[in-house]
């Protein structure tokens, strides 16, 4: 399906500032068709006078009137006239819909989406970015409902601040304390002076397990939240102006183990503050959860410290046999061992620092890669290692079986490839796509004794991780310049998953 972005570029060529203006509309307009119990559409329209559907929303409050999706397509004709008199006009206009039938009556108004030339200017620009249509459904005619009336009353002024430009507020922050609470979870409306006028069964019902037990309506419900809150209770603080009616955003209040999130919308007429909408939700379970996960990553980051910790201290006991041995083959098994234990010691050092089981390798190749130093030493080879390209972000999975291979292959290019060699030379460079990730260890030195690669024990580690760890392939051969290229191939077909479980 297209997207709002790719549509309007398409059908208007509108500028990147009305595109995003559109975005912040989408972004809160199910509260729109939530209290209007209707279907909200938005036109925009074409070089040629034509109207174009670039996104539509459906009720949680009552049945849709569009069970097929109508995004990307034309205006039908009986909508025509209303959606082109309110871009002309640049004001709303009210319609019906008959369909044929009485009993199909829908009745549809047509709002223009201004905005402002600058923020805080009281100046619109000309033509409207889009227009937007309510389709309500009266073809069932009932005695509608306190709270239906009010959300009707409460919409339809939302509708009149989308006309003056002040809907969506240029003073709301984006991103997550923007779209819930929904209307559903529990609504109070407020007037200029911060008094409720209105209050929403959920909503009470959320308030009297907080413990208020009084009538809603006539209060204030700064003074309200206030008397709930503990002494030692901590404040937004937001929460004051979010009480108030005085700003639009989000806070959360906790008192007698509930914690309410509310979230105020502003309304204004002409540019001035005339009351504003207050959703609240209960999410006391969804902040417990919350407090789940956080202490459950702060063990598993415990976790990998304690046993980056327990590896360091085993890799330093290796050091120190080695340094006590007599014994030249027994000294460099130890000394290889050492190294393999803090290949993955830094893997584990870097997981405990992040919030997520996934680690820059970038990061942790370049802190292995100086382990191979003292096997040059040993060996008594001068060798400059350098890394060409990017690894990325890998889960845990691939970074510690990866970081290990790797620094096999540099070592194993160090201590076979490099003695004799006076300006020796390894340069790893990786070449990520979205499917696979592919290594290069090219050396310059002494190149593939008999044209093969070894059997020894670093070979088989380097073999057993690559093709039964990681699922990929491996590589050896002459390089066009002496010395030996090592290719690794590793798919990446499971990374999505992995960083989705994160």
């Amino acid at each position: 399906m297209s997207t709002l972005t790719s549509i309007v570029r398409r059908e208007t060529g509108a500028s990147e500032d009305d595109i995003a203006w559109l975005h912040r509309l989408v972004a809160d307009w199910q509260l729109l068709a939530d209290m209007s119990f209707s279907d909200v559409v938005m036109w925009v329209r074409t070089p040629g006078g034509e109207f174009v559907a670039a996104a539509h929303v459906r009720p949680s409050s009552s049945g849709t009137l569009f069970y097929r999706d109508i995004v990307g397509q034309s205006i039908r004709d009986d909508w025509r006239a209303a959606v082109s008199d309110a871009f002309d006009r640049r004001s709303i206009v009210d319609s019906v819909d008959y369909g044929g039938s009485p009993m199909r009556e829908t009745r549809i108004r047509a709002v223009p989406v201004r905005r402002r030339a600058k923020p805080g200017s009281p100046d619109l620009l000309d033509a409207p970015l889009a227009i937007i249509t309510r389709h309500s459904n009266m073809g069932h005619a009932r005695i509608p409902s306190r709270q239906e009336l009010a959300f009707r009353e409460l919409a339809n002024e939302v509708f009149e601040m989308i006309q003056g430009g002040d809907f969506p507020d240029e003073t709301a922050p984006i991103g997550p304390r923007r779209g819930a609470p929904r209307a559903a979870d529990g609504l109070i409306r407020l007037d200029e002076a911060g008094t409720v006028t209105f209050a929403t069964p959920n909503a009470l019902s959320a308030l009297n397990r907080m413990g208020f037990a009084d009538e809603l309506e006539g209060r204030s419900l700064a003074q309200v939240t206030t008397d709930l809150l503990d002494e030692e209770s901590e404040i937004d603080d937001a929460m004051p102006l979010v009480v108030m009616g005085r700003a639009p955003w989000r806070t959360d209040i906790e008192a007698r183990g509930v914690t309410l999130t509310l979230r105020t919308i502003v309304l204004r007429r002409d540019g001035e503050r005339v009351g504003a909408i207050v959703l609240c939700r209960d999410v006391t379970e969804m902040r417990v959860r919350e407090q789940t996960l956080i202490t459950k990553d702060a063990t598993i980051r415990e976790i990998h410290h304690r046993v980056k910790n327990n590896l360091q201290t085993v890799a330093a006991l290796l050091r120190i046999q080695a340094r006590r041995t007599h014994s030249q083959e027994a000294k460099e098994a130890l000394v290889n061992a050492e190294r393999r234990v803090a290949s993955i010691a830094v893997v584990h050092d870097t997981l405990s620092t992040g919030l997520s089981q996934s680690v820059d390798f970038d990061e942790v190749f370049d802190r292995t890669i100086p382990l191979t130093s003292e096997v040059a030493s040993v060996n008594n080879v001068r060798v400059r290692t350098e890394r060409i390209g990017s690894f990325g972000v890998l889960p845990s999975g691939y970074a510690t079986p990866l970081a290990l291979a790797l620094t096999e292959l540099v070592t194993n290019a160090v201590e076979h490839g490099l003695p004799g060699i006076e300006d020796g030379r390894v340069t790893i460079e990786a070449m990520r796509s979205n499917d696979e990730l592919v290594v290069q260890v090219v050396d310059n030195g002494k190149g593939l004794p008999a044209g093969t690669a070894g059997s020894g024990l670093g070979t088989q580690i380097v073999k057993t991780l690559i093709t039964g760890e990681l699922s990929g392939a491996i590589d050896w051969a002459d390089g066009d310049e002496g010395g030996t290229v090592v290719t690794v191939t590793i798919p990446l077909q499971y990374l999505d998953r992995d960083d989705n479980d994160d």
